[in-house]
């Protein structure tokens, strides 16, 4: 099932931060969208996700979510996404759940 082997160096340049969801809202014309604003530590920044029924927003509000923030940001809809919020999805995209770290993780805590 590998796609293709990633280098320890380019695995390196990831930074892959533990964030919690602040705010989840419904994007006009959207069925599948949700504008996240997420709290990283130091900073809180927007992104747009494809939550939309997997969850709900109040199911999102307050979870602790693994982001990839170095990853080129994105318009969508008209929304600058800063990031991308990492899930689990299985063969047919029927179930997505998030990435969480186990415990206690102060935000903006570095994935390795």
């Amino acid at each position: 099932m590998t796609k293709g082997i990633v280098s320890f160096k380019d695995w390196q340049k990831f930074d892959l931060r533990v964030g919690e969801i602040l705010e989840v809202e419904d994007i006009e014309g959207a069925d599948k969208l949700f504008k996240l604003k997420i709290d990283l530590g130091t900073e809180t920044r927007v992104l747009v996700a494809g939550l939309k029924g997997y969850y709900t927003k109040p199911e999102l509000e307050g979870k602790r979510v693994i982001v990839f923030c170095n990853l080129e940001p994105r318009m969508i809809r008209g929304i600058e996404s800063k990031g991308m919020v990492l899930a689990a999805v299985n063969g047919d995209k029927s179930e997505v759940k998030l990435l969480q770290a186990d415990g206690v993780v102060e935000l903006g805590g570095k994935v390795s």
